[in-house]
């Protein structure tokens, strides 16, 4: 919070009119003139928390939208525990799912996810959504998300098949 802040020494006697309370030399001290700033400012503080905690449990639904939310799990897609293939293996690939529901699947192993940690902050874009699709099958989104800790980005489908496939 913003405070003008003065010590009893150098306050005159028009300074001390000014005041909206005064304990002591050692605190700080609201000037009158700054409270319709100072609720200003926490009203648009009091907006932005909000909208960072409504933005953690949406879903980008528009290409180029995104959002923010967290890393739930970290796996392959046949188990819940990610590990780096061995040389000349092709290994189980990576999956990678979001507190908004968000999921990413890939046959390959993704470094990126590899370096992340279940708790760590992500944005997610939704980058495209597939045309053509059957009626209710959803499937073949990709979104592209970047860790918030590393940095590093990775873009995956939301599923191991496009709409229309097996």
């Amino acid at each position: 919070m913003l405070r003008a802040i003065r010590t009893r020494e150098y306050l005159t006697p028009f300074d001390r009119a000014g005041l909206v309370g005064h304990r002591g030399s050692d605190q700080a001290i609201v000037m009158k003139g700054q409270l319709p700033t100072l609720f200003r400012l926490a009203a648009a503080l009091s907006l932005i928390v909000s909208a960072s905690a409504q933005a953690e449990g949406t879903l980008p639904t528009r290409v180029g939208s995104c959002a923010q939310s967290t890393i739930t799990s970290i796996g392959t897609r046949f188990s819940a525990t990610l590990m780096r293939p061995k040389a000349g293996d092709f290994g189980e690939g990576t999956s990678v799912e979001l507190k908004n529901g968000v999921y990413g699947i890939s046959y390959d192993y993704v470094e990126a996810i590899g370096n992340s940690r279940i708790g760590d902050g992500v944005k997610t874009c939704l980058v495209s959504i597939p045309k053509g699709c059957p009626k209710g099958d959803d499937r073949g989104r990709f979104y592209k998300t970047t860790n918030l800790r590393t940095g590093e980005s990775w873009t995956l489908p939301d599923s191991q098949h496009m709409c229309g496939g097996a």
